[in-house]
């Protein structure tokens, strides 16, 4: 019986294809010219290969370069250099590329070029490739850059060496990995032959012995690689620009001796336009051709000719939900924005309204093009649309006048302007993991402790029982006379479940704590549960002590915690745990969730009461202006503050200090528009991004819910400083017009 063996497959398809990434550039430097000369090169060519290394000296090497991809030898006679290059490359990358460019740090790369004519080339040939040629005469005389070179002695030259048609490493040499490989199984040949000062000898008679080579090749295949000379009699201090309208410079790959660091950006910029330009010939040639195969007499569905080529059609909608509604615009407001029915006209932004500037005058421009009778007169009307598969649609009507004087009339002409999308990359961002411990701060004031109690009991059952990686640290803020200790303390209910969970669930390392916040006098006034229901915040009318809560209980939990900000009325599911460890990132992102406003169904009767049903419009909504719940680390926040603290925001330290946040904006030079943390992220213009987005596994509402449940209502007019934004909607539109056209049609409310 044959014993059958299992096939140890490569992990990538790529490595058991042999398939290669195309080019690496080998970049012979030195520590002096890290950097200037390296980094210039660096910033003007890496982002166009496959892979870029630097190979300096390392007698004396730092560790604080800002370049990376650095590789030191300790080996320091010159002669060797190059072998010492050639052998890193062949025991790291040979497998992994199919070309290997050496050059020396003053030579500038259009790699644009090179990588465009190396995708012409076969890989199964040797290749030895430059662009300038050198060598020796038989008696060892000056090279053609004046450098003297003595032939080896009592060495036996073998077929093919002579010391003639070397690629010159001043201009590049271009190497396939066939070469390289040869080269380093002589390697030991190679360096005894290679013994002259010219580094171009030296890999110019490696590469003949050992891959019998002929000479440096000019072209291949039919394939020529440029290179364009600065020292060049007639070159010398010309401008770049005069140089630019030469053939053979545009022709060049590579353009050497560069002078200085700032020569590589002036070349790149160059070349960069000239490459553009390229593109934008070859596109319009290229659409004029599609125009002239269809002829009209194909249909577009067939051929998928559209304008613009190249920009994906509009997306289909799939439900009339779905359907993408064009907005109205003028030079200033727009109409109906997003399709919020709350505000019927909007300011443009400063940068919608250049934008708009910009999009209006490439239409004029267009319109002086296509009618130069006809001279702009004004904006007639504007529409745009955004599609995510296409990019920002612009119809512009303009009204044109003809002729002057009574003769004159104006006729309105429609131009469309797409702006498509551009290359979509992904924002990197740092790793991070469902494991980080979560600090939860929730503050309550003395008339919120029956929500708190319900909170803390949910915390239990999701948290604690789960052995969720969770700490939670309650918040007490106590009116100025209320009594904190004894029968009468109004939180005596919260701080003896909190002691007897964490007694009950010490041994998994879960607790309770509580920080107790003593408010000031202005502060200090009973509350009805009713006043403050309607609010979209806990905190009712005074958002800004969010901040308090924050600066005063921090302290409690150090600078590298992960603290989820949240509100003893809102629900949450486990989900919502991981999805804040997963968004919330150390010196790079803060998280800040919007939850669902679930409506009081059992009060307004139009809706069916359901705390595990999935989100729909008929029970409620996502609530933006609810910034309670916010996650982040303490380093970020504290660093945000001390931004704020010279601009009137100051950073609160104890219970004294409450009364110099709070005063109105009137009073001092506080930051306007800072109502919450999320806010005071925003001003600070810290480093750190700010990511929003709907969270249906955290749900708001149960406090107005459980308030009606205990025989509550719900206050008679809108509370003061609540405003249309701010407070929370009992019912949809929907459900509020069809009880209205109820109420008023008595045939109808009869049946």
């Amino acid at each position: 019986v044959l014993q059958v063996k299992n096939v140890i497959r490569p992990r990538y398809y790529s490595s058991e294809l042999g398939i290669r990434e195309k080019l690496f550039i080998g970049v012979m430097t030195s520590q002096e010219h890290i950097n200037t000369f390296a980094t210039a090169f660096n910033r003007t060519t890496a982002h166009l290969v496959n892979k870029i290394k630097f190979f300096i000296y390392a007698d004396s090497v730092k560790t604080n370069y800002k370049l990376k991809n650095i590789v030191g030898f300790t080996d320091t006679r010159e002669s060797r250099r190059p072998f010492h290059v050639v052998k890193y490359i062949a025991d790291n990358y040979l497998d992994e590329y199919d070309y290997f460019l050496l050059v020396p740090d003053t030579v500038y790369v259009d790699a644009r070029k090179l990588v465009k004519l190396l995708y012409h080339m076969s890989i199964t040939f040797d290749l030895y490739m430059g662009g300038a040629r050198i060598g020796l005469d038989p008696a060892g005389s000056a090279s053609a850059d004046g450098q003297s070179n003595e032939p080896p002695a009592n060495e036996e030259e073998a077929p093919g060496t002579s010391d003639r048609n070397y690629c010159s490493l001043e201009a590049g040499i271009l190497l396939s990995s066939s070469v390289i490989r040869k080269m380093r199984n002589n390697l030991e040949r190679c360096v005894r032959i290679g013994s002259t000062s010219d580094h171009s000898v030296n890999i110019g008679r490696c590469v003949k012995y050992a891959s019998r080579v002929a000479g440096c090749q000019e072209s291949f295949q039919g394939m020529r690689q440029y290179s364009y000379s600065l020292d060049a009699p007639g070159r010398r201090h010309r401008d770049f620009s005069e140089l630019a309208k030469e053939e053979a410079f545009r022709n060049a790959s590579t353009v050497y001796p560069v002078q200085t660091p700032e020569d590589f950006y002036r070349l790149h910029a160059y070349y960069s336009k000239h490459h553009l330009e390229k593109v934008q010939e070859r596109g319009y040639a290229l659409e004029q051709k599609s125009y002239r195969i269809a002829n009209g007499s194909i249909s577009n569905k067939i051929l998928e000719i559209r304008w613009p080529l190249g920009v994906p059609p509009p997306s289909a909608p799939e439900t009339r939900h779905d359907i993408l509604t064009w907005q109205l615009l003028n030079g200033t407001h727009s109409f109906l924005p997003h399709g919020n029915a709350e505000h019927a006209v909007a300011p443009l932004s400063r940068i919608e309204a250049l934008d708009f500037a910009k999009v209006l005058e490439i239409a004029l421009q267009y319109a002086a093009l296509k009618h130069p009778r006809l001279s702009y007169h004004s904006l007639h009307s504007a529409y745009r649309k955004f599609d995510a598969t296409r990019g920002m649609d612009y119809q512009l009507h303009l009204s044109l006048q003809e002729g002057s004087g009574r003769s004159r009339r104006l006729l309105v002409k429609s131009f469309e302007v797409v702006k498509p999308l551009g290359r979509v990359e992904v924002v990197p961002s740092p790793y991070v993991t469902e494991s980080t411990r979560i600090a939860m701060l929730v503050p309550a004031f003395e008339h919120q402790v029956p929500d708190a109690l319900q909170f803390v009991e949910q915390y239990e059952r999701i948290c604690m029982q789960n052995q969720d990686n969770t700490f939670l640290l309650l918040i007490f803020m106590y009116r100025l006379d209320s009594p904190s200790k004894g029968d009468e303390d109004p939180f005596k209910a919260l701080k003896t479940l909190a002691l007897d969970l964490s007694s009950k669930y010490k041994t998994d390392g879960s607790r309770i704590a509580w920080v107790s916040i003593r408010l000031p006098e202005q502060l200090s006034n009973p509350v009805d549960p009713q006043d403050w229901l309607l609010h979209a915040s806990m905190y009712g009318p005074r958002q800004l002590l969010s901040l308090v809560v924050a600066d005063l209980a921090l302290p409690k939990l150090g600078l590298e915690s992960l603290v989820l900000l949240a509100t003893p009325g809102m629900a949450f599911k486990a989900d919502f745990l991981n999805r804040v460890r997963m968004n919330t990132i150390q010196g790079f992102q803060v998280y800040a969730p919007i939850g669902f406003q679930m409506y009081p169904c059992r009060w307004a009767q139009f809706c069916r009461e359901c705390d595990t049903c999935d989100v729909s419009q008929s029970s409620g909504y996502f609530d933006r202006r609810n910034h309670d719940v916010i996650a982040f680390y303490s380093r970020d926040y504290v660093q945000a503050r001390k931004l704020l603290h010279p601009q009137g925001l100051p950073i609160i330290r104890s219970d004294l200090d409450i009364d110099q946040l709070l005063l109105q904006p009137g009073e001092e030079t506080r930051p306007p528009g800072v109502e919450s943390i999320l806010d005071m992220f925003v001003a600070a213009q810290h480093s750190v991004h700010i990511l929003r987005g709907v969270e249906p596994n955290l749900r708001f509402g149960q406090d107005v819910r459980n308030h009606l449940a205990r025989g509550g209502s719900l206050p008679e007019s809108q509370p003061e400083r609540c405003g249309r934004e701010q407070c929370i909607h009992l019912a949809s539109r929907k459900q509020i017009g069809d009880a209205i056209i109820r109420y008023e049609d008595r045939s109808i409310l009869h049946k």
